[in-house]
């Protein structure tokens, strides 16, 4: 996953371009025929009890350390983040074990 400011990401087929005014087009049209249609019921979707499982299980609130995020967004912009695949790999391994280990057990 990269990290960066969006200036440095290129832009494809940028507003004004003959490539947008067809995709505003074609949004246009693809708006019109679903106000045309009456509204379908939403599909239905069922959990495996594995799933279910997990999902239940899932830890956090969804918050994260904001100073932690700029710290590393920072230490990336100059340079100076490195990655130790080495502990990447443990951590993935250990946390395929748990999962296995919960899944099986």
């Amino acid at each position: 996953m990269k990290i960066g400011h969006l200036d440095n990401k290129p832009v494809a087929n940028a507003v004004g371009t003959p490539a947008a005014a067809e995709r505003k087009a074609d949004g246009a049209k693809l708006a019109a025929s679903a106000e045309a249609r009456p509204s379908e019921a939403s599909a239905q979707v069922q959990l495996s009890s594995t799933a279910a499982a997990l999902a239940s299980q899932a830890v956090g609130d969804g918050s994260f350390d904001q100073a932690k995020v700029d710290r590393i967004a920072q230490a990336i912009r100059d340079g100076k983040y490195e990655v130790n695949a080495d502990v990447i790999a443990d951590k993935l391994i250990a946390n395929a074990q748990d999962l296995l280990g919960k899944a099986g057990g």
